[in-house]
């Protein structure tokens, strides 16, 4: 085991690079900056999750983040309670590999679990030409294997992206098979102007694989496998004291911060929500449209918090007009006929989630950012707000306490084709 830290500490930093200032509410952890080692060569290969060896902690992927002097982050998963140093080995496309300090920040975000999603950077002025790097207990550059690698990524930076926007789902577990509404969602993402999804597997029913498989196919849908329960015990919930595990919900907080890096130059705008959410556009046809306005009238901005709203999956629309013959057979939620919203509570905390600007972003919560450049900004309800489909929060209302939002319908005729056609596609009807 590693040995631990005199110099560990609790504090509220302000860093200050050519960006101007962020503020981070992390644990920071600083150790003594080492001598080079001597180079060897190494080869590489890559798994989605590696166990740093000697140690409980994990790490995922690696990115140069360019706001930080193209200082090399590492999204990683840290044991809290059993921190210790950590050393970065860095390697060039020759396979030479230096070695360096690591700084640990562990995201202030972790809702009680033992583990947390957490950023091992690396600094050094050789990191920009690294293609791969591992995170080391020990500053033996023998002790890695290919293995322990994992590619970099983000080394160039593009203000051209490939998509204007990009749907962060996080995650799929214990075969989550809602097959019906996850086809309505994507439809009526792909009407509203999402060009890429990008999805955390960790399993899911036969026939959502089917319908994941087609829509890779499309290339709309990246899957990213994601077996955190092959490596801990995560929870299937938000809270430590209420549903114990080692995690939050399946690594939801590591998945969400790996997205917004996978997508840094990737995607103009990134949305971060979970399958049962549209964040959806109400006074623009769509999201181009509705961004292109928030933007000009708000050129700060960096980070939008979207309204959630619940829609009883309880209450149906009375006419039945789209319980369709065709999706009887399919499994999962008909968003089409549940048009009733349930009103606000004044006194109970309405949580939002988020369209950002994700090169505005460092680290992110669920329904906030923990640090960011640039300001937030809260969308007003008649603006933009989540369609949120789900058991009820207030199942006390009846029909008539609830709101008729019928957003949805507007989409209907292109909607009910295009998932029509996309189910024939999959082989589900």
């Amino acid at each position: 085991m590693c040995a631990q830290s005199k110099s560990n500490h609790l504090c509220f930093i302000l860093v200050q690079n050519i960006y101007g200032y962020i503020c981070t509410g992390t644990l920071i952890y600083r150790y003594p900056m080492l001598n080079r080692s001597e180079t060897k060569k190494v080869f590489f290969t890559k798994d989605s999750i590696i166990s740093i060896k000697h140690s409980e902690h994990f790490v995922v992927s690696a990115f140069i983040d360019h706001r930080i002097n193209k200082a090399i982050r590492v999204i990683s998963i840290i044991k809290r309670d059993n921190l210790q140093p950590l050393y970065c080995i860095f390697c060039n496309d020759d396979h030479d590999c230096q070695t360096a300090e690591a700084e640990v920040q562990i995201h202030s975000d972790h809702f009680g679990f033992p583990f947390a999603a957490s950023d091992v950077l690396c600094h050094d002025a050789q990191t920009q030409n690294a293609s791969r790097v591992a995170i080391s207990c020990s500053t033996n550059i023998s002790d890695i294997h290919t293995e322990d690698l994992l590619p970099i990524k983000n080394k160039v930076t593009h203000k051209s992206f490939k998509f204007n926007f990009t749907v962060c789902i996080s995650n799929l577990f214990e075969g989550y098979n809602n097959v019906l509404q996850f086809v309505q969602t994507v439809e009526m993402y792909k009407l509203i102007g999402v060009q890429h999804i990008v999805i955390y597997n960790t399993s899911c029913g036969p026939d959502l694989e089917k319908l994941l498989q087609h829509y890779k196919r499309e290339g709309i849908v990246e899957i990213v496998s994601w077996p955190i329960d092959n490596f801990l015990n995560p929870s299937k919930g938000w809270n430590f004291v209420e549903h114990g595990g080692d995690l939050q919900y399946y690594g939801q907080l590591v998945t969400l911060n790996e997205c917004i890096y996978r997508n840094m130059y990737q995607s103009r705008y990134v949305l971060l929500n979970d399958i049962d959410e549209i964040i959806m556009p109400y006074k623009h046809a769509n999201l181009p449209l509705l961004m292109e306005d928030l933007q000009q009238e708000h050129i700060t901005v960096g980070v939008f918090l979207i309204e959630n709203h619940i829609f009883p999956k309880t209450q149906f629309e009375e006419t039945h007009r789209f319980s369709r013959p065709e999706w009887r057979n399919i499994s999962g939620i008909n968003i089409m006929e549940h048009i009733y919203r349930e009103p606000d509570r004044k006194y109970v905390f309405n949580p939002r989630k988020m369209i950002i600007n994700p090169r505005s972003v460092v680290q992110t919560s669920v329904h906030s950012t923990l640090a960011q450049y640039g300001d937030v900004y809260y969308v007003p309800f008649d603006v933009c707000r989540i369609v949120h489909v789900r058991t009820p929060l207030q199942g006390y209302l009846t029909k008539e306490q609830l709101f008729v939002d019928t957003r949805v319908w507007d989409f209907e005729a292109e909607l009910i084709s295009n998932v029509d056609k996309t189910l024939k596609a999959s082989d589900l009807t």
